[in-house]
């Protein structure tokens, strides 16, 4: 899937680059296969999913 060299890394090790990216749409395609979504969910390419890791609201700063 990936043409750069050396070969993409592991989905593990999550230092793969973007090769598409939708942000209309939510989501990016990087060069391991996984796709990346805006609420920082996953879809690795396995097929298992990393849930949304979301900051709670009150630790979110807020602008004065």
């Amino acid at each position: 899937m990936c043409s750069y060299q050396p070969s993409c890394p592991s989905s593990e090790s999550r230092t793969a680059h973007v090769v598409a990216a939708h942000p209309e749409q939510g989501w990016s395609l990087l060069c391991d296969g996984a796709i990346v979504f805006d609420d920082s969910g996953e879809l690795l390419p396995d097929g298992s999913v990393v849930a949304p890791h979301r900051v709670p609201a009150d630790r979110l700063a807020m602008a004065a």
